[in-house]
């Protein structure tokens, strides 16, 4: 049984947090508009009746609390991952039942933690080698009260493990049954770096779309990122540290 007794609350401000995601996901068109939250189902009936993709589009809106919806310029990227959710897309504190909204504190680690993730898909693949994805940098505020993991007395809790996501998918499902707003934890992938998993909309505020990045698929790894704006070149190394540039 995974405990929640130990592990403390902590207040996580964090100004220029980033979110690395895939470029295939467009926006939203009723998370952007500036309708209240709480006609949104009123206007995806009315929408149906002429768009029937409106409702794959959007996802499952009642997973997420009316009172904790976010709607505006930017709101798809907070929203959709608590829409459209899938036990086949499983994460570290979640097993797919429900939405998490991952962050980094930095770019470098959001990058590193992508970049993992990227990889595993990737040797599922088989694809041949070359600039295979494209990705965006969203910036934004996290503000929450999150059950805290840092700390070198939290180092070896079993939430932590590197690959092994069986304790933190039991410890995510307490903690969103017991009303907690998310977790903040030492990332995997980048030393020094800090995670949060979100488990409402509402806990960041404030996004803007940063740089486009390309990714290279070296047939084994992610050896290069590129800045799609400026062109520039970064290689990425093995240690966890941040990409040098080439």
């Amino acid at each position: 049984m995974v405990t929640v007794d130990d592990i403390p609350v902590s207040r996580v401000e964090w100004k220029g947090a980033v979110r690395i995601i895939r470029s295939a996901f467009p926006p939203i068109d009723l998370f952007e508009d500036i309708a209240d939250p709480a006609d949104w189902p009123l206007l995806i009936s009315a929408e149906q009746k002429s768009n029937p993709r409106v409702t794959a589009s959007v996802g499952n809106l009642d997973l997420v609390p009316i009172e904790r919806r976010v709607g505006g310029h930017g709101a798809s990227y907070l929203m959709a991952p608590f829409t459209h959710v899938s036990p086949d897309r499983p994460s570290r504190f979640t097993d797919g039942t429900f939405g998490v909204l991952y962050v980094g504190n930095a770019f470098e680690t959001a990058l590193f933690e992508t970049i993992h993730h990227h990889e595993r898909f990737m040797a599922r693949t088989a694809e041949e080698a070359g600039w295979t994805s494209q990705f965006r940098e969203i910036i934004l505020s996290v503000h929450a009260d999150l059950h805290d993991l840092r700390g070198p007395r939290r180092r070896s809790h079993p939430a932590l493990a590197r690959d092994d996501y069986n304790a933190s998918q039991e410890l995510g499902k307490r903690l969103k049954g017991g009303a907690s707003d998310g977790v903040v934890y030492p990332s995997a992938r980048h030393a020094g770096g800090e995670c949060a998993g979100l488990f409402y909309p509402d806990c960041a505020s404030a996004l803007v779309q940063g740089r486009h990045l390309d990714y290279r698929w070296d047939g084994e790894r992610v050896d290069l990122v590129r800045n799609a704006g400026s062109g520039e070149v970064f290689r990425v190394v093995d240690l966890p540290d941040h990409p040098t540039s080439s």
